[in-house]
């Protein structure tokens, strides 16, 4: 008997499985944000950048108060509540994910949220703290690998959308 798509689970089992990557792509992502944020603390706190690529990518540990690349350093409160919201959207959109790679890209995104709230609730009273940020390309402000899987995963998002929207 010739099973074809079908061979490969119900849609229960494929559900279960799509949302099985999303969760694991969240905690490997997650692991190696916590993973670098703890060597950027230990190797670069303190100390003087490393320049990996001369003039074009250095390691410089710095702390961010604020949103996204430093901006809005007073409104702490309200990028906990955005994280906040995040994470309860990738948790109620992994019931549904369509396919792998907004699977993956949704992994991202909450890795990326989980990830900087993180920071901020241990790096402060209550959530106040500041995220840790290490990576330097001198034409863009300095970020970490959160920052760099949220933008990654809302990209694939956007790209995937938008591939699926094209008339074919």
């Amino acid at each position: 008997m010739h099973r074809g798509r079908a061979g490969r689970g119900t849609p229960l089992t494929r559900r279960r499985r799509l949302t099985g990557l999303l969760y694991t792509t969240a905690a490997i992502a997650y692991g190696f944000d916590r993973l670098t944020k703890w060597q950027a603390e230990e190797h670069l706190a303190g100390g003087p950048p490393i320049e990996l690529i001369p003039s074009v990518l250095q390691l410089r540990y710095t702390t961010n108060p604020g949103g996204a690349f430093g901006l809005f350093g007073g409104l702490t409160w309200l990028f906990v509540a955005v994280s906040v919201v995040v994470v309860v959207v990738v948790a109620l959109a992994s019931r549904d994910v369509p396919s792998p790679l907004p699977a993956v890209a949704l992994g991202l995104v909450l890795a990326g949220a989980v990830g900087n709230l993180t920071d901020r609730l241990i790096r402060g009273p209550g959530f106040s703290g500041e995220v840790v940020d290490f990576i330097d390309l001198h034409v863009w402000p300095v970020f970490n690998l959160a920052d760099s899987a949220i933008v990654v995963g809302a990209a694939i998002l956007l790209l995937h959308g938008l591939r699926r929207r094209e008339p074919g």
